[in-house]
C-alpha cells in the first residue's frame, strides 16, 4: 500500500519521526476496537498490532507508539477534518505519510477523510488515483469523489467525469440523495437539459420522488432552465413538503417573472398552515422587482413589516432593491435608511439603485458614507459606481474611485476593469480608457468590446477594426455585442467594405444570427455610402419589419442625400409606428429643410405638435472643477454668458482668419447655437 501512495510525495522526515511521549490511549476507541467482528473485512484488513507481535523486532519507542495508535487514528481524524475545512494540503499529505507508516492505511474511515482532503484542496488526480485503489468502498466514499468532482467546478471535462463515476457506483451500489443532489447542480452547470431529465427518470425508478431533499433540487434545477411546468410537477410529486420546498418553488416562480402563480404558491403555503421565513419573502419582494410591479411590492412590503422580517438584512435589502428597480428612488432610500443595521449587501445594494438611476453624485457620497462606517465595497459595487460616474462624463468621480480600487487591490477583477474602460470612454479619456485596457492580464470579451466601442464613439473607427482583430487573433471568439460595435465603427468611419465582410463573417462564419441593431448598422453603411437603393432593398429582405432605430438611421442617410421620395416612405412607416416620438417629426422636417420644401416643412411641424408632447431640449454637459455645466440651444441662463458668448466669438474669428468655413463646422454657426445654464 506504501507503495500505491507515492503519488502523494515522499515525507520520509516525517515517517521516520519517532514518539517520546505518548498520551493516554483512548479507552472508548480500544474497546471498540477489541469488540470488533472477526469477520468484517475492514477489521481484517487494518488489525491494530499487538505489542507482542512486533515486540522482538521494534524498539521500545515504537512499541509504546503501537500501544497508543487508538490516540493516534483520534488525532488523525480530528486534524483531517480541519485539513479538509481549511485547504491544508501539505498537512493532509503529511498526515497521510503517518498512517501509512503506522499500517493504518486500508481502514475506510481514514481514507474517507482523505479523500475529502484532497477534494477540498483541489488535487484531482490524487483524488482519483487514491479511489481507484482502494479496496473497499462505501456510500460515502462514492459521493465524496463524486460530490468533490462536480460541485464548485466550471470545468465541463471534471463535471462529466464525476457523471462517468456516478455510471461505474450504481453498477455496485444504490447511489443516495447526496449523490443525486450533486448531479443534479452539476446539469445546470453544464446546462445540460438532457442529464437532468435523465437524472430525474432516475429518481422515479428508485423511489426518490417523495424525497423534500431531491424534489427541491428538481424543482430548483427546472427553474433555471424556465421550464416551471415541469418544476411544478415535480414538486406536485412530493405530499409531504417541508418549508425549503415551498421556498424554493416560490422562487422559481419568482426567478421567471411570473409573480401571480408565485403569489399563488405562497397563499397554498399559508393555507396549509406553513409559515413563510425571510427567505420566501425574499422571493416574494423579488419577483416585484420589475418595472410596473411596485404597488404590489409595497403590499408584500406592509406584510413584511407586520411580521417584523424587516428586521432581517436580507429582506431590507430585497425591499431597496425592488424599489430602486421599480425607480422609486426615493422609497429605496427611506427603506435603507430604516434599517436597523446594515451589511456590505446592503450598502451596495443602494449604491447600485443610485448608479442605475443615473444619479452618480448621490452614489459618491454613498460610498464615502459606506467606507466611514467601516463597511468597505466590493467589486460589484465599485463596477456600478464606475458605471453610473461615466454615465454622468464625472471624471474626477471616475478618477477617484479608480485610485480606490488601485490602493485596495481590485483592479485584477475584470468587471471592475471593464467599467472603468467603459468610464473613461464616456468622460472623453480615451488614453486613459486605453490604460485600463492593457493593464488587463487576461481580458474577456466583455473587455475587448469595450475597447471597441471607446474607439467607435470617438470616431476612431481605424483603431476599432484594429482592435477587433486582433482579437480575433488571440483566439477570443466574438459575439453578437463585438460584431455590433466593430459594424458601429466601420459605419461611423465609412469602411463600406469592412462592414459588408464583418457582416458575413458574423453569418457565415461564427453562424451569428444578425437582429435589428446589425441590420440597422448596415444600413447605415450604405446609406452613408450613397447606396440608398441597396439598403431600400435590403429593408425589404428583412424577415422582420425593421424596428424604428433602422428607419431612422436609414431617413437620416435619406437627409444627406437629400433623396425626399425614399425619405418619405421611411418616414410614414416611422410615423405609424412611433406616433409620439417628437425626433422622428424633427428629423423629417430637417430632410425637407434640406431640399427647400418649407410647406412640408410647416406640415410635419404641425402634426408635431398635434401628436407629441412637450420636446426636450437635447443638451451636452462638460466638468469644470467638480461641477457639471450644462448647455443647450439658444439658452441664455447661465451667469458668465456674457463671458461664453465672447469666447466663442473670438474662436469663431479665428477660425474664419484661418480660413475655416462654415460647411466644416456643420452648416451652421456652432458657436451662437450652443451657450451654458446653469451647473448643477
Amino acid at each position: 500500500m506504501i507503495s500505491r501512495c507515492r503519488f502523494l510525495s515522499t515525507f520520509s522526515a516525517n515517517s521516520k519521526r519517532s514518539s517520546s511521549a505518548s498520551p493516554t490511549p483512548s479507552a472508548t476507541l480500544i474497546g471498540a476496537t477489541k469488540n470488533a467482528p472477526n469477520d468484517d473485512p475492514h477489521r481484517q484488513s487494518y488489525p491494530f498490532p499487538h505489542p507482542g507481535r512486533l515486540g522482538g523486532s521494534m524498539p521500545e519507542t515504537g512499541l509504546a507508539h503501537l500501544v497508543d495508535s487508538a490516540s493516534t487514528l483520534s488525532f488523525c481524524f480530528h486534524a483531517l477534518k480541519i485539513s479538509a475545512k481549511l485547504g491544508l494540503l501539505n498537512g493532509g499529505k503529511q498526515l497521510h505519510a503517518r498512517v501509512i507508516m503506522l499500517g493504518h492505511c486500508n481502514l475506510l474511515s481514514l481514507q474517507n477523510q482523505f479523500l475529502s482532503v484532497y477534494v477540498k484542496c483541489k488535487e484531482f488526480n490524487s483524488v482519483c488515483k487514491m479511489f481507484d485503489e482502494m479496496p473497499w468502498k462505501n456510500v460515502v466514499s462514492w459521493n465524496t469523489l463524486i460530490c468533490g468532482v462536480v460541485q464548485g467546478n466550471c470545468k465541463s471535462a471534471l463535471v462529466r467525469l464525476g457523471f462517468h463515476y456516478f455510471g461505474q457506483m450504481i453498477k455496485r451500489m444504490a447511489p443516495d440523495c447526496i449523490t443525486l443532489n450533486a448531479l443534479l447542480r452539476a446539469s445546470v452547470e453544464l446546462s445540460d437539459l438532457g442529464i437532468g431529465r435523465q437524472l430525474h427518470c432516475f429518481i422515479l425508478k428508485s423511489g426518490f420522488n417523495s424525497s423534500c431533499f431531491l424534489g427541491s433540487a428538481l424543482v430548483d434545477s427546472y427553474a433555471k432552465f424556465a421550464l416551471v411546468d415541469e418544476a411544478q410537477s415535480a414538486f406536485d410529486e412530493v405530499l409531504s413538503r417541508d418549508l425549503v420546498l415551498w421556498n424554493v418553488m416560490v422562487s422559481c416562480y419568482a426567478l421567471n417573472g411570473l409573480q401571480e402563480k408565485a403569489f399563488g404558491v405562497f397563499k397554498f403555503m399559508l393555507l396549509e398552515g406553513v409559515k413563510g421565513d425571510e427567505f420566501t419573502f425574499t422571493s416574494m419582494i423579488s419577483s416585484c422587482s420589475v418595472s410596473g410591479s411596485c404597488r404590489l411590492g409595497k403590499q408584500i412590503h406592509c406584510l413584511i413589516i407586520r411580521l417584523s422580517f424587516d428586521l432581517d438584512v436580507l429582506v431590507s435589502s430585497a425591499v431597496v432593491d425592488m424599489y430602486s428597480k421599480n425607480e422609486n428612488i426615493e422609497d429605496a432610500r427611506n427603506a435603507f435608511n430604516g434599517m436597523p443595521s446594515k451589511n456590505r449587501v446592503s450598502w451596495t445594494t443602494m449604491i447600485v439603485g443610485y448608479g442605475q438611476h443615473g444619479d452618480g453624485k448621490e452614489a459618491m457620497r454613498l460610498l464615502r458614507e459606506m467606507i466611514r462606517v467601516y463597511t468597505y465595497p466590493d467589486e460589484l459595487a465599485l463596477a456600478s459606481i464606475l458605471s453610473s460616474c461615466g454615465n454622468l462624463s464625472a471624471s474626477s468621480e471616475v478618477v477617484q474611485v479608480h485610485a480606490y480600487v488601485v490602493e485596495h487591490g481590485f483592479e485584477s477583477f475584470l468587471s471592475i476593469a471593464n467599467a472603468l474602460i467603459s468610464s473613461y470612454s464616456k468622460c472623453g479619456s480615451i488614453g486613459s480608457a486605453f490604460q485600463s485596457f492593457i493593464s488587463v492580464a487576461d481580458p474577456n470579451i466583455i473587455s475587448w468590446t469595450s475597447l471597441m466601442g471607446a474607439y467607435a464613439f470617438h470616431g476612431l473607427s481605424k483603431k476599432g477594426i484594429e482592435v477587433f482583430e486582433k482579437m480575433l487573433s488571440s483566439n477570443v471568439r466574438p459575439d453578437k455585442v463585438a460584431f455590433l460595435a466593430v459594424l458601429s465603427a466601420c459605419a461611423h468611419g465609412g469602411f463600406i467594405l469592412e462592414g459588408l465582410h464583418y457582416f458575413n463573417l458574423m453569418i457565415n462564419v461564427y453562424q451569428i444570427i444578425p437582429d435589428s441593431e446589425h441590420y440597422t448598422c448596415i444600413i447605415d453603411i450604405l446609406g452613408r455610402a450613397g447606396f440608398l437603393d441597396e439598403a431600400v432593398n435590403l429593408l425589404a429582405s428583412l424577415l422582420v419589419e425593421p424596428r424604428s432605430n433602422t428607419l431612422v438611421a436609414f431617413l437620416g442617410a435619406c437627409k444627406v442625400h437629400r433623396n425626399e421620395g425614399l425619405a418619405r416612405w421611411a418616414s410614414e412607416k416611422l410615423f405609424s409606428m412611433e406616433p409620439n416620438e417628437p425626433g422622428n417629426y424633427s428629423l423629417m422636417s430637417n430632410m425637407y429643410a434640406s431640399v427647400g420644401n418649407w410647406f412640408d416643412v410647416a406640415r410635419i411641424r404641425k402634426m408635431m405638435r398635434k401628436m407629441c408632447d412637450f420636446k426636450v431640449p437635447g443638451c451636452s454637459w462638460m466638468e469644470v472643477a467638480g461641477k457639471v455645466h450644462t448647455f443647450v440651444s439658444s439658452d441664455t441662463t447661465h451667469p458668465q454668458t456674457v463671458q461664453i458668448y465672447s469666447m466663442l466669438d473670438l474662436l469663431v474669428r479665428l477660425m474664419e482668419e484661418d480660413g475655416v468655413s462654415n460647411m466644416e463646422l456643420g452648416n451652421e454657426l456652432i458657436p451662437k447655437e450652443f451657450v451654458f445654464i446653469s451647473g448643477c
